[in-house]
């Protein structure tokens, strides 16, 4: 089946004696047993597992071309059980520019249980410089997390097969309509559903899709079943709801993302435009190979210092000045003030969620503050 069709019916599990088309909340925590101590319905317990997650993981694990899905409360849990399935003193190399979230994660959490290395993974040399014998994980995230930086999922899934080495890749810029990383190669995929998949800014969860199951993602698995870091029914339903538009509406972003892109390019006062589909970006062509689109993600310096940037922020009407990304509203901020003092994000760069509202209202609004 083609995307749209899967977004739609590949998390139809449920079916009720009342016979709804859209699979209904299953709120219950505990499920019958039979005579034999068995579970006819296929449920225990909730924590482990309940009809709407199973239906969320069932149509993320289609989406994303691999073999099975966790579901988790928030996209840095499910970031973190990666992380805590890792041996105590694992090495992993993880990319310069990522989400703030996970570099701090990795910096305050890990410290000490696990060993990290920052590098540029544009540039695969250096990835294979920083491979040492306890090196277990390479952690990309493509488009990164402000600068929107593409990596080559491909190149570096051949170096982590070569070291015998886990790929995970995050990959919720690019949302599975426009990229599948399992598809080149990678062995897990990452999302922040509270983003795209969700896309209405009104849900919380993660989400992690396995190429195949084997013991690393047992140890996944055990994690989120014990650990019990799990969305709850009405989470997965909001989500599974979303899915169904999640094809048409990364359509749109794309289309906005790519026109406010070749707009704020060609204005007098934006010194840079970070945004994968101008043919510009430096890594465009890698951004052609492994994506079907764009994405409605771009990141912009503004011409001058942090308070020129600020004033942009403060200025505008439409975009909701405000973090996160991938609502159907346009959503702008001021990104190194959010990241706090140690950010390495340019003063002056501001992050833009296109959203869905028409592009010659974004434009003018932008325009405006701009000036």
């Amino acid at each position: 089946m083609k995307t749209e069709t899967i977004a739609i019916h590949a998390g139809n599990l449920t079916h009720s004696t009342t016979g709804d088309v859209t699979p209904p909340i299953s709120l219950s925590t505990t499920f019958f047993r039979d005579e034999n101590g068995g579970y006819p319905g296929g449920h225990m317990y909730s924590r482990v597992s309940n009809p709407n997650r199973s239906a969320l993981e069932k149509v993320m694990a289609d989406l994303e071309k691999g073999e099975e899905c966790c579901a988790f409360s928030s996209g840095n849990t499910a970031g973190m059980s990666v992380f805590q399935a890792l041996p105590p003193g694992s090495h992993i190399i993880a990319p310069d520019d990522m989400y703030w979230g996970f570099k701090k994660q990795l910096l305050s959490i890990f410290t000490g249980i696990l060993e990290i290395d920052f590098v540029d993974q544009t540039q695969l040399q250096t990835i294979e410089n920083h491979i040492k014998s306890n090196t277990a994980m390479i952690w990309m995230e493509t488009p990164s997390n402000p600068l929107l930086k593409v990596t080559d999922i491909a190149a570096i899934a051949a170096i982590a097969k070569k070291n015998q080495l886990i790929l995970a890749c995050d990959s919720t810029f690019a949302s599975p309509c426009f990229q599948n990383p399992i598809l080149h190669g990678a062995d897990i995929v990452m999302h922040s559903s509270t983003k795209y998949i969700g896309g209405h800014s009104d849900v919380l969860g993660g989400i992690l899709v396995t190429a195949v199951k084997n013991e690393f993602w047992d140890k996944i698995r055990n994690i989120q079943q014990i650990g019990g870091a799990v969305p709850s029914p009405f989470d997965c339903y909001l989500l599974l709801r979303s899915i169904k538009t999640l094809p048409y509406r990364m359509r749109g972003h794309a289309e906005n993302g790519m026109a406010l892109a070749q707009y704020l390019a060609d204005h007098p006062k934006i010194e840079a435009v970070f945004y994968p589909g101008l043919p510009s970006h430096p890594q465009h062509e890698i951004a052609k190979k492994q994506m079907s689109a764009f994405g409605g993600m771009l990141s912009i310096l503004v011409k001058g210092d942090a308070g020129n940037a600020r004033r942009v922020v403060n200025t505008v009407k439409l975009f909701a000045q405000a973090t996160s990304l991938g609502g159907v509203e346009s959503l702008i901020e001021h990104r190194a003030s959010v990241e706090g003092p140690d950010t390495k994000t340019p003063q002056n760069l501001i992050r833009v969620s296109v959203g869905l509202e028409h592009i010659d209202d974004l434009i003018a609004d932008l325009s405006a503050a701009l000036g």
